[in-house]
């Protein structure tokens, strides 16, 4: 990386959370990794990255939730600037500066979005396509959930996330999303699902609607599930309540996990209608972190 300032410009971008609206396990490859179909939305609750152009890379993480982060030296902002460094010969950084809003190890992709947010700015920085191939080369890299939050807009993902489908333009859902303050690390929620490898079964996800509006959108997601909403909750039962808890809400029309948890999300009818919830849900678990919020 060079070392040339930018005369004091900083730039910013939102990283949303990345929602997993259905993910299906269709099995575990020989190589050990698993084979994922997943819709994937973005909520408008995001963290926020800003890079100042400089001489030394570096990170300072701030923010509601930034000390769930953990180290700064291993945030996935760094790894994904070092891995962008690699393949693009004296390419420009600076000082990053990370706000985080959204739990860590919640399963909405958080760090991989802190990630793909980096590697948009360093992409600006230095005259670079986001779609430019080191750029999602460096994503894939350094994790599978980056490079479907390059370009945060609803798509299918599939493969280990390498895989990443058009935009899909679906009308926006009203959303409640909830955490009840646990952490599930993701290789353990897969240690349980327990797929032998080289067992692959066949694409059975539900096609997503276009142009058909909110209706429509909604019944291809409950025809869909998150396989690896069992094993979380066997390793984490309270995800198990948090669902319970959004499932008695009369408003609610669907609950599921996101990812591989502990946030769950609730889809309303309206805007008003999530917030309402959200009042209830905070009143009744106030050291849960809930967020009404749309879903594009």
């Amino acid at each position: 990386m060079s070392g040339r300032e930018e005369g004091g410009r900083v730039l910013s971008t939102r990283a949303p959370a990345k929602v997993n609206l259905t993910l299906h396990v269709l099995g575990r490859r020989q190589d050990g990794y698993h084979e994922l179909e997943s819709l994937v939305v973005f909520a408008g609750i995001a963290d926020r990255l800003e890079l100042r152009p400089g001489p030394e890379l570096s990170l300072q993480v701030e923010g509601p939730t930034a000390v769930a982060a953990g180290p700064t030296g291993d945030n996935l902002v760094l790894r994904a600037a070092r891995a962008l460094g690699e393949r693009v010969p004296g390419l420009r950084a600076g000082a990053f500066r990370l706000t985080k809003n959204l739990p860590a190890a919640a399963g909405i992709g958080g760090g991989s979005s802190d990630a793909a947010a980096a590697l948009r700015l360093l992409a600006e920085l230095n005259n670079l396509s986001v779609r430019d191939g080191a750029v999602f080369e460096a994503a894939r890299a350094t994790g599978a959930d980056i490079p479907v939050c390059l370009e945060p807009q609803a798509r299918m993902m599939r493969g280990v996330g390498e895989r990443i489908g058009p935009p899909l333009g679906l009308p926006p859902l009203f959303a409640l999303l909830v955490n009840p303050r646990v952490a599930v690390p993701t290789p353990e929620v897969f240690r349980r699902l327990g797929k032998v490898p080289g067992e692959l079964g066949p694409s059975d996800h539900p096609k997503v609607p276009a142009g058909q509006g909110t209706a429509a959108l909604r019944s291809a997601v409950a025809a869909g599930r998150n396989d690896l909403e069992p094993p979380a909750l066997a390793a984490q039962p309270i995800i198990g309540a948090a669902l319970a808890r959004l499932r008695a809400l009369d408003s609610c029309r669907l609950a599921r996990m996101s990812g591989s948890g502990a946030t769950v999300f609730g889809l309303f009818d309206d805007c008003r209608a999530a917030a309402r919830a959200a009042r209830v849900l905070r009143a009744a678990e106030p050291g849960w972190w809930v967020k009404p919020t749309v879903f594009r």
